[in-house]
């Protein structure tokens, strides 16, 4: 019984690192930051294909050892530091951990600065026809 306290307490001491997000609420956010409302529905199927709006994942290692972090799983060999001190590009000029906040600030300004470097092409997927983010708003 003590021990089941103490997880208790443990887990309720513990910061949030991170939620699950929804299509509306993650286009209303990123509306508020300042992303042009005709890329909202494109930003939101992204996120349900790679992260199922979860802002807090890593995906597991890639081929080059690296991994892709939070909501839009953005790829620490060319836009974020790792922890591990591997090499990268650092393009978004973060640390990958900052990617996974439940403040999705910095991974929409990483996101925005990877578009405008790269076009939508980063993103495999989400090209034809997506859902409307209307409803939303």
């Amino acid at each position: 019984m003590k021990a089941f306290i103490v997880l208790v307490a443990l887990a309720l001491a513990a910061p949030a690192f991170g939620r699950t997000m929804d299509r509306c609420s993650l286009a209303r956010e990123m509306s508020d930051l300042g992303v042009p409302r005709d890329q909202l529905a494109r930003w939101t199927c992204i996120a349900d294909q790679r992260s199922n709006y979860r802002t807090d994942l890593v995906g597991p290692e890639i081929f080059d050892g690296s991994h892709d972090y939070g909501i839009f799983q953005i790829r620490s060999l060319y836009w974020c530091q790792p922890d591990d001190s591997r090499f990268s590009h650092n393009g978004c000029s973060i640390n990958c951990n900052d990617l996974m906040s439940d403040d999705i600030t910095n991974s929409v300004r990483c996101v925005q600065n990877i578009l405008g470097k790269q076009g939508w092409s980063a993103w495999a997927g989400c090209d034809g026809s997506v859902p409307s983010i209307d409803d939303c708003f």
